[in-house]
């Protein structure tokens, strides 16, 4: 049985699979774009119609049997030309301590004269993260509702400059306490990790308390991310939102049985 919500609002993305898509909602607008990510997912759109047939192929199953399920008012097509994401454990970096690495900070101390901005050139970061890339996940529905999202103040960038030409940055969605990093791109080695430090710098500024990595990789735990439960990083969503922690989940800085943290105090 298909599972259908018309809203993200009464999506419970706790318990969907780990290694799967947590949802399919083809809603790429700014207000969809903030609801899927305050549900603790980020959309992955296909590239092309063979990459929408081939997702249906792979989880057609788990969408018939309600395990992933599917968001938007709509007929009884499944949307599975965008799938949302949600892994767990999810990587973090906790802001304030993004790393940019002693031999990239030597060499930024004595040799290279960069500056970083923020906020200024949004667009052209985003299409310098998309350019050349296989799948071409950001596509151009995505990239409208992402820059609309950035006109409204939901979505920022840093950009990393050495004589005025732009050589690095990143770019990600706020939701309350999180910085939901999306891409980064690079055009002289380090200049990505000088974005995300400096990101991380000002987000921790501004009183936010986790950058979500998304995707875990050696990259990632180079900068200092760190795997958290994922109900724990729903958690941290919710209680932005006001709501009270379900029934088994641990509190704000909680550890569990293996003495890892849970989400950070707010």
């Amino acid at each position: 049985m298909v599972v259908r919500h018309g809203t993200w609002n009464s999506v419970d993305l706790s318990a969907v699979p780990a290694d799967a898509p947590a949802a399919f909602c083809a809603d790429l607008s700014p207000a969809g774009l903030l609801a899927g990510y305050r549900a603790g997912a980020y959309p992955m759109p296909a590239e092309d119609e063979y990459a929408r047939y081939l997702s249906e192929a792979r989880f057609e199953d788990l969408v018939a049997s309600g395990d992933i399920p599917v968001v938007g008012a709509g007929g009884d097509e499944v949307p599975y030309e965008v799938a949302w994401w949600s892994p767990d454990p999810r990587p973090v970096i906790a802001p304030a301590t993004a790393r940019i690495g002693r031999r990239l900070g030597r060499t930024l101390r004595n040799r290279l004269r960069w500056s970083t901005t923020v906020d200024v050139a949004f667009d052209r970061v985003v299409d310098e993260c998309r350019a050349g890339r296989v799948p071409r996940w950001l596509t151009d529905p995505l990239k409208e509702g992402l820059c609309e999202l950035h006109r409204v103040g939901s979505a920022h960038s840093v950009e990393v400059w050495e004589d005025g030409e732009l050589i690095g940055g990143a770019f990600g969605v706020r939701v309350g306490p999180v910085l939901s990093l999306d891409s980064m791109f690079h055009r002289r080695p380090g200049a990505a990790r000088v974005a995300i430090a400096d990101l991380g710098a000002r987000f921790a500024e501004a009183g936010g308390q986790l950058l979500d990595a998304q995707w875990d990789s050696p990259a990632v735990r180079s900068l200092g991310g760190s795997p958290m439960p994922r109900v724990w990083y729903l958690e941290l969503l919710r209680s932005d939102r006001g709501a009270p922690p379900r029934d088994g989940t641990r509190a704000a800085g909680e550890r569990g049985p293996s003495g890892e943290p849970g989400p950070p105090a707010g």
